[in-house]
């Protein structure tokens, strides 16, 4: 069984399926001493140069996507420029997100400038429904009913949910284990979708005038040239493989940092570093695993320090890592393929609970009678 489950409350001695702070032991001043140290080491420095380069490098290989679109012509090796398509606008999307924790530039509003242009004017996502969605999960992550990233969408996080899914979504959650990732191809349409939503929504919207006219150029520069070039049936599997390849790389990303790790009751009063510390995971990996998932791999640095650029975050993993060594606090650091096999285990078991008491085939015979 997963390690989120609890027979009980031992603070409120009522029933509760999640864990509660009871169970933790109070870390009162371990946020103050990282930072401390961190900060004497110059890790909260920004990195200019390192992003400067990533960014020229990105900026190169989507000009050669470009070209490379041009000249092939109709041919299904445009396929091939899709793909790399969505691996560059997911590296982008890594660096806008970097942009908006302010850990590339000086100025908080020149940091949001940076990622609002990646973001929305490159990726084709909404910042302003990024930030209300993302800064919510980093003050409460795996807390329920606070962190959004826990909520019900196709996938169910918590047993509750599974076990209201109905009709088609209730067949899904029974398999959504190993539906996962196929399920992912969709996720960068699904991204696409809530952001139009949202800027064309009823309710508050940062910068929305602004969000419209980045969303309907970006989508306009990538779909008009691959529609009015291509042939209709290449163009629509051009856009199908290049979303898809977005949707995946972006959930395969994000997915290993929190799935699988304990869930906490919405009642339970938490300090800062037991409660980013706890319930979040580090993929073994180094610069390689860094590079490969924009800095996520080191998501518990990532949660206590979010403002600290991704050259440092490797520096921090040893300092944090030490301390929680010296105070017996649970540090979970695994490699990427077993995090994909946690994931599928966690939510497989979720899913579970979306199962009819009767689906045992000898039961259905005998309700059946």
């Amino acid at each position: 069984m997963s390690e989120t489950l609890l027979r009980s409350s031992p603070a409120t001695d009522t029933p509760s399926k999640y864990v509660d702070a009871a169970s933790f032991p109070p870390q009162l001043r371990a946020f103050v001493e990282v930072s401390t140290l961190a900060k004497g080491l110059g890790l909260m420095k920004r990195a200019r140069w390192f992003y400067a380069l990533l960014l020229t490098i990105l900026a190169l290989g989507l000009g050669g996507c470009i070209a490379g679109f041009i000249l092939l012509g109709h041919s299904w090796f445009q396929l091939l420029i899709a793909a790399a398509l969505g691996i560059i606008f997911t590296q982008v999307a890594f660096v806008g997100h970097e942009a908006d924790h302010r850990q590339i530039l000086e100025s908080g509003e020149n940091n949001n400038r940076l990622a609002r242009l990646l973001a929305t004017g490159v990726v084709g996502l909404s910042l302003s429904w990024w930030q209300n969605k993302h800064s919510r999960h980093h003050g409460n992550p795996n807390r329920v009913g606070k962190d959004p990233d826990i909520e019900r969408d196709t996938i169910s996080f918590l047993e509750e949910d599974a076990s209201r899914a109905k009709g088609w979504l209730r067949w899904v959650t029974k398999r959504q284990g190993w539906l996962f990732f196929p399920l992912l191809t969709l996720e960068g349409l699904n991204l696409h979708l809530h952001s139009v939503r949202h800027v064309l929504g009823r309710g508050k919207v940062d910068k929305r005038a602004t969000e419209i006219v980045l969303l309907a150029v970006r989508f306009a520069a990538v779909l008009v040239p691959v529609f009015w070039l291509l042939p209709l049936g290449m163009a629509f599997a051009f856009v199908g493989v290049q979303v898809a390849v977005f949707g995946v790389y972006m959930g395969a990303s994000f997915a290993p940092n929190h799935t699988g790790m304990p869930i906490i009751d919405k009642r339970a009063r938490l300090d800062f570093f037991t409660k980013q510390v706890r319930t979040s995971r580090n993929i073994r990996g180094g610069w390689a695993a860094s590079l490969l998932m924009g800095g996520l791999n080191y998501q518990i640095e990532h949660h206590l320090f979010p403002t600290m650029a991704r050259p440092h975050l490797g520096k921090a993993r040893a300092i944090v890592r030490d301390y929680c060594r010296k105070h017996n606090v649970p540090y979970t650091e695994t490699t990427l393929l077993a995090s994909y096999g946690i994931v599928v285990r966690y939510l497989n078991e979720v899913g579970l609970h979306a199962r009819d008491p009767f689906d045992c085939p000898m039961n259905a015979q005998y309700r059946r009678v």
